[in-house]
């Protein structure tokens, strides 16, 4: 793990948050301190601040004298996990700087359309996805909300994670990336963050009609 001139208890955070959105955590998974301190070569004095960081966000869960797990997930927690993905990413892309916004919108386009699949692959859904959604968050000068969007996108794959596995094939409507790309070519904030809301709306219900 390359350190940075950083806090480590925050690189600490960003890797096993990395860990948890590849799936390499499941839910319920306890966590031995000793055993990761010394794979991410670190001191158990950052590894612990960065564990009660995760666990004040709800990734993990702290028990007096038992140590840190990671928390388990449920639908209705993935179905809330996405609303307030919704609501943030939305806010992030109101307070992105406009003229960004209007620079990378022929490129969100172009993306969305190298990626029409209907149905693939959750890893290679989620893959395109964050490209995109990375893509249309970079002129959001809020450091704190993206981390935070990071964090509850961790939780959401978590989930998905354990319910559907990384081969699962899912539902994915790229006419909705495009539709938010198409509102920022106009000019039309307002309009894109709507669709940018009904994307999110809208991918959780195909997830949660396929596990139903």
């Amino acid at each position: 793990m390359p350190i940075e001139r950083r806090p480590l208890r925050e690189q600490i955070r960003e890797e096993l948050l990395r860990r948890l959105d590849r799936g390499d955590f499941a839910a319920g998974t306890d966590i031995n301190e000793a055993a990761l301190a010394g794979e991410l070569g670190v001191s158990r004095t950052p590894l612990r601040e960065a564990l009660i960081t995760l666990a004040g966000e709800g990734v993990l869960e702290s028990s007096q004298g038992r140590g840190f797990r990671f928390a388990p997930v449920s639908k209705q927690e993935f179905r809330e996990l996405c609303e307030i993905v919704a609501a943030l990413e939305a806010l992030a892309l109101e307070t992105s700087d406009p003229v960004s916004l209007k620079k990378i919108a022929p490129k969100l386009l172009e993306l969305a359309r190298e990626f029409p699949d209907a149905v693939a692959e959750q890893q290679v859904i989620e893959r395109h996805d964050d490209e995109w959604h990375d893509l249309l968050l970079s002129g959001c000068p809020n450091e704190r909300l993206l981390d935070l969007i990071t964090s509850v996108k961790a939780g959401m794959r978590r989930y998905a994670h354990l319910l559907a596995g990384d081969d699962a094939p899912l539902q994915r409507e790229a006419a909705e990336h495009c539709k938010v790309a198409e509102e920022l070519l106009s000019g039309d904030l307002p309009a894109a963050t709507r669709a940018l809301r009904d994307n999110w709306v809208n991918g959780m219900e195909r997830m949660m009609s396929r596990l139903e």
